[in-house]
């Protein structure tokens, strides 16, 4: 059985983009670009929402081509390009590349992909995320914590109707004063 994982960048007021879905405060050292980097080679195939799907995907399929990229940008680019990747969006008509769409609700498909064989898997967007919490299905999470407090924006988690009772496995800091925590669901 795959494992599910939620990782992305957090203000420590919680959020993974504040009003406007502004990212400028998330701005990763090189050594935390290269964590991320990192993470996506070993990542055996991500489900993206929408909004991110879209973001991500107007950049890097040609990011390490375009001038002035460097061999960090280049790498990246390749393992985000080789990764698998599933979209769940209603509204998109089709995806490129080494992805493949779902129209449908997406916790039965979540559900019936964590059953497959392969390596662990990463839901990167917080509308997704929030729909396989409340279902149950995410196995970790990983805040990369900035330091910083943003105000509101789009919420790193869900309301829940149960409690989610965590294991802390990993904590790792990062320059800037970023920070690290992974924790694991207790089932």
């Amino acid at each position: 059985m795959r494992t599910l994982t939620f990782a992305m960048n957090v203000s420590l007021d919680g959020y993974v983009a504040a009003p406007g879905d502004d990212l400028g405060w998330s701005v990763p050292s090189d050594e935390l670009f290269q964590w991320w980097s990192d993470r996506v080679g070993a990542t055996g195939l991500a489900l993206y929402g929408r909004r991110v799907w879209e973001g991500m995907s107007s950049h890097w399929p040609t990011a390490d081509q375009q001038p002035g990229a460097t061999p960090a940008q280049i790498e990246y680019a390749r393992r985000w390009r080789d990764m698998p990747k599933v979209v769940f969006s209603s509204t998109i008509g089709a995806v490129d590349g080494n992805t493949r769409l779902v129209t449908g609700d997406a916790v039965p498909e979540i559900t019936r992909l964590k059953t497959e064989d392969g390596g662990p898997m990463d839901v990167v967007g917080a509308t997704l995320a929030a729909a396989a919490m409340r279902a149950g299905l995410i196995d970790e999470y990983v805040l990369v914590t900035a330091p910083v407090l943003v105000g509101g924006g789009t919420p790193f988690f869900t309301a829940l109707d149960n409690w989610v009772d965590l294991s802390l496995v990993e904590t790792r800091p990062f320059p800037d004063g970023v920070l690290l925590t992974r924790y694991q669901t207790r089932h």
